[in-house]
């Protein structure tokens, strides 16, 4: 049978005949986590049988009343075929890592590296977008409109919004005294609809783009900042910012695994045990620790257009270079000096992929042709995630057995931790080199190294894994992280400050203000926080 044949066979279908269709279907498949998070909210053997039953007809109704609406300004199929696709892809994350597609965790799909997002690509995810996603699309395509003439569609589609909107008032007004606890106590489950989050986080996401782009003056801060005359000695410090390090899965802060052997026999060596991040997201935390605004203030759609820490201390007279094994530096650098060790171009230390250690070489000629103070950023590849397989050579495979699956449903919950740990060894190796690089220019100058995570990790606690929740409903596990400060014998920082810090409840707000005191540069800005040291 030909397809013309097979097509002129099919009966065409109603227009809310494929509304509703489609909104049954993505409550079936594309919420199963949204459901369950609900189910142990209120379980069903309490009786609430009927209120999860209101609730999925008010997930039918919005999803019903969202496709209508956008029916009004495109065809009808292009919007189901975007549902279809978007909660296929967004179900698979939802369900398998508990990840939530806001517009912090599309901006970090956008930005990020092509290899992390391959590593994000399994076998599962495609046949869940071929099954869930492209074959009912297809079908869309298949079914033919019944023809309704334009004025009276989108009146139809207009009645088909307000009979949606009507029965989700209905029903909440039914069960008005349950959903007055639930949207009060329980707004996390919202993030788990889908495709309703990720389509709203998308238009969110392009519109905050938009806006930052219109103005792209750059606003000055500290413009007074400068390091007296009186300063004699040179400082040298090297800042590294972590990828996806847990603060509990160091063992320098009590973890049974020995993660830090060699960090561990560093005398001069301070562990902080008390900071929380910016973010939980890369495209969130690295520009967040950079900015004179703290957390509650930062704003990520408007740092490109404000002055970062490495702005001022680049003004105040220190060199600067930031060297990257991740994605980039978020447009923290983007006006001063930046090197790419991705590929084998600049990185030496490259098997199946570049090595974080690699950054470290030619910095003792950088150092030697420099005139005064320096910071070099070195931005870690370190724990990313699911891969973590894939983040240390295969010597440093010490804990086992390891997950070496990027489909972490696949492996058991200690493969995953044992792969993890094995990865923060191979940090604590590169972290070491940078101390022995530092030794190497003691007293020349005043030598430190300070290491700060951009964010943690979450490995099947609560079922979430990875990173990127909202801040609001993150787990500790994803905004608790390691900062380490390593002070050689020439510094002129106070280790005893820095050793009564340790343990005191801090965030990245204070990276600001640390930095700017060890290079004891002079400012009347105000920053966040309370230096580390």
């Amino acid at each position: 049978m030909s397809l013309r044949c097979a097509l002129a066979q099919v009966q065409p279908r109603h227009p809310v005949v494929f509304i509703l269709s489609t909104a049954l279907f993505l409550s079936l498949t594309a919420n199963v986590t949204f459901f369950n998070e609900v189910a142990q909210t209120y379980p069903p053997i309490e009786g609430n049988w009927p209120f999860l039953a209101s609730v999925a007809v008010l997930l039918v109704s919005i999803l019903a009343f969202s496709m209508s609406l956008f029916s009004l300004v495109m065809p009808l199929k292009i919007v189901l075929s975007v549902f279809l696709l978007v909660g296929a892809v967004a179900g698979y994350y939802t369900d398998h890592f508990g990840a939530v597609v806001d517009s912090i965790m599309i901006a970090n799909v956008v930005e990020t590296d092509p290899a992390e997002v391959r590593d994000l690509i399994t076998l599962a995810m495609v046949m869940r977008l071929a099954l869930l996603g492209l074959l009912p699309t297809v079908l869309v395509w298949w079914v033919p409109l019944k023809p309704v003439k334009p004025l009276p569609s989108l009146l139809l589609r207009g009645s088909v919004a307000a009979a949606s909107v009507l029965i989700a008032l209905g029903n909440v007004l039914w069960f008005s005294s349950v959903y007055a606890g639930f949207f009060r106590e329980n707004a996390r489950l919202r993030y788990y609809t889908n495709p309703l989050t990720p389509i709203y986080s998308g238009v969110r996401y392009v519109e905050d783009r938009l806006s930052s782009d219109a103005d792209e003056t750059l606003h000055e801060i500290a413009g007074d900042a400068r390091i007296p005359e009186t300063d004699e000695g040179h400082e040298l410090i090297i800042l590294v910012v972590g990828e996806t390090a847990r603060w509990d899965r160091f063992s320098l802060n009590g973890y049974e695994k020995q993660t830090n052997p060699r960090l561990e026999g560093e005398a001069r060596l301070v562990s902080y045990t008390n900071i929380r991040t910016c973010g939980t997201s890369t495209a969130v935390s690295v520009p967040c620790m950079f900015a004179r605004n703290g957390r509650r203030d930062f704003e990520p759609q408007k740092a490109s257009s404000d002055e970062n820490l490495l702005d001022v201390l680049h003004r105040a007279g220190v060199s600067i270079l930031w060297r990257d094994n991740n994605s980039n530096s978020k447009g923290v650098a983007i006006r001063l000096a930046s090197e790419d060790f991705r590929s084998p171009k600049l990185n030496p230390a490259c098997d199946t992929e570049c090595r974080d250690v690699g950054m470290l070489d030619g910095l003792q000629a950088y150092i030697d042709r420099q005139p005064g103070d320096i910071l070099i950023v070195l931005h870690q590849m370190g724990n990313h995630g699911p891969a973590y397989y894939k983040r240390y050579p295969g010597e440093f495979e010490q804990f086992k057995p390891a997950c070496r699956k990027q489909e972490l449903s696949s492996c058991t919950d200690e493969e995953i931790s044992n792969a993890y740990d094995n990865a923060i060894l191979y940090t604590d190796y590169f972290l070491s080199q940078v101390i022995e690089l530092l030794k190497a220019n003691t007293p020349a100058y005043e030598t430190a190294m300070l290491y700060v995570s951009d964010h943690g990790e979450s490995l099947g606690e609560y079922g979430l894994y990875l990173h990127g929740a909202p801040y609001s409903i993150a787990p500790e596990e994803q905004t608790r992280v390691p900062v380490l400060l390593w002070l050689g014998e020439s510094s002129d920082i106070d280790l005893q400050q820095a050793l009564a810090m340790k343990d005191q409840r801090s965030s990245h707000d204070a990276i600001f203000s640390s930095l700017l005191s060890a290079f004891e540069v002079e400012t009347s800005e105000v920053t966040a926080a309370e230096p580390l040291f």
